[in-house]
């Protein structure tokens, strides 16, 4: 197979790599004093006043909306040519939102464009695609393990022209943003069904219905992450009308199957990108650094840890364009393999990366003079999100002996 960048591709990527180097990276320092400055004001999670500017010099310049490959709502990019440009805005873990490309708005997108009636379109989907409001996917739960769909507790039971949710769920992402308006939760509305994959519905929830309590933010790595956030909410007699059902009763796995695909080669994409960012960091120290009387960078662990840094990202990169040649030949479903086998290589070999250029700036590696930790961070998180690393092992195992049986 082939993945030379189309000429569609070649100009958006050009396009994007001098938007980041006009607009992002300029503004890494105003970023963090603009973190603070919310913080002291009492709103840490309130929107960053620079990001509104950006959003509009990148719809602007034709860079908005495109991980979506509906021509009808986006761009119509495949996922192959979206898997460079995604990279790219991964290079700095907050500039994808720049975009309109961030998740959990991109798979909660792609549900309300696949699934979505024409009222849910115009009422969500449509603010969304314009970056009016951001959105959270309400699935993961403290008291069940969440890997196993079939799992979740929250309930929703149908009362005349209203569904009732009662639940709690935690780390949903970018709950706590003040431009968060509505959730796509997942809940059980048939729980005695023989079939535990028609237990389950998701539905629409807007974030200011009486009964969604927002109990307390979730730190990740024990530390916080304004103005998204990942909290833990209480859903007590939530009433929502029937019409916010997505697709309707016992369709909430199908979904999810649908969404998590994209989601989670959205994410192996970013990281590819903090990677390359965290090796390029690497040898700049690596060149600029002398101990034992030679530069670094000509010290013979750091020369394998560089070379076995290129051959774990491009290992990486290649893996993920295969799946995503595959999700856009053969279908998100049949490409299930091939999205497990990433979601666990492409953390772990990143992660590496991340690590050993964290060493390479000693003490400072693990301070906040360096975009590591946040890289480290979400990178190690990726880990578990979407299901922890056996989950995706045993989907694998289980199609390999799947011929033997």
């Amino acid at each position: 197979m082939h993945f030379e960048f189309t000429p569609r591709v070649i100009a958006l990527r050009e396009e994007l790599l001098r938007f980041m180097d006009e607009y992002v990276y300029p503004n890494e320092k105003r970023h963090e004093e603009e973190l603070a400055a919310n913080a002291r004001a009492g709103r840490p999670y309130a929107e960053l006043p620079m990001m509104a500017g950006l959003k509009a010099k990148a719809r602007e310049r034709g860079l908005w909306n495109l991980f979506l490959p509906e021509s009808e709502h986006g761009p119509g990019l495949s996922n192959v040519e979206y898997a460079p440009l995604c990279e790219i805005m991964g290079r700095r873990y907050w500039s994808s939102e720049i975009f309109n490309c961030s998740a959990p708005d991109t798979g909660n997108m792609e549900v309300l464009a696949r699934y979505g009636t024409k009222a849910q379109q115009e009422r969500w989907l449509k603010p969304l695609l314009a970056g009016e409001i951001r959105s959270s996917f309400a699935m993961t739960e403290p008291e069940v393990a969440s890997s196993d769909a079939t799992n979740i507790r929250c309930s929703i039971r149908r009362e005349g022209d209203e569904y009732v949710i009662n639940g709690r769920k935690w780390y949903i992402t970018g709950a706590m943003n003040e431009r968060c308006e509505v959730f796509v939760l997942m809940g059980k509305t048939d729980p005695d069904n023989a079939d535990r994959h028609r237990q389950q519905s998701m539905i629409l929830v807007p974030k200011n219905t009486p009964g969604v309590t927002i109990v307390r933010d979730m730190a990740l790595l024990g530390v916080y992450d304004p103005p998204f956030g990942h909290p833990e909410i209480v859903f007590e007699n939530v009433r929502v009308p029937v019409e916010n059902i997505l697709l309707g009763e016992g369709r909430g796995f199908e979904i999810a199957q649908g969404r998590l695909g994209p989601g989670r080669i959205h994410h192996c994409m970013r990281a590819i990108g903090m990677a390359e960012a965290a090796l390029e960091m690497m040898c700049q120290r690596l060149v600029s650094r002398t101990a034992f009387h030679k530069p670094l960078s000509e010290q013979g662990v750091w020369r394998e840890r560089i070379a076995e840094s290129r051959m774990l990202i491009e290992q990486s990169r290649w893996m993920v364009l295969n799946a995503a040649y595959r999700m856009d030949t053969v279908g998100n479903k049949v490409a299930a393999k091939e999205i497990a086998m990433i979601k666990v290589l492409t953390p772990n070999n990143c992660v590496k990366v991340v690590d050993w250029a964290m060493q390479a700036f000693g003490a400072m590696g693990l301070s906040q003079d360096t975009l590591l930790t946040h890289f480290y961070a979400y990178e190690r998180h990726l880990r578990v999100a979407d299901g922890p690393d056996e989950v995706h092992r045993n989907a694998i195992a289980k199609q390999e002996l799947a011929a033997y049986q």
